[in-house]
């Protein structure tokens, strides 16, 4: 049974239009996120996980998302076990979300 839910691009647009209390980490490499992002995006890694888990409000959902969809699904499996309610992996990850906003 899958922890998490997967979004596609245009779920993620609709959500992001719908309400702005939405959570979106981003787990690519601090160089790669510094390129580009998703607006409102937090890069999340190693060092700073356990501070984001304190302060993150587990009720608000929360996406996560990675190069390409595929190391999102283990990191929202990851949040979800730590408390997270709804927890969605954006499938394609942010090469799918940058061709869909080019």
């Amino acid at each position: 049974m899958s922890v998490f839910q997967h979004l596609s691009v245009n779920q993620l647009i609709q959500m992001q239009t719908e309400s702005t209390e939405l959570q979106i980490v981003d787990i690519r490499d601090a160089a790669s996120f510094e390129a580009g992002h998703i607006d409102g995006a937090f890069n999340l890694n190693n060092e700073n996980l356990a501070h984001f888990i304190g302060d993150a409000d587990m009720d608000l959902p929360l996406v996560v998302v990675c190069y390409h969809g595929i190391s999102s699904q283990s990191a929202a499996t990851y949040l979800n076990e730590q408390g997270f309610d709804e927890v969605f992996s954006l499938d394609g990850g942010y090469s799918a979300w940058h061709q869909a906003n080019l």
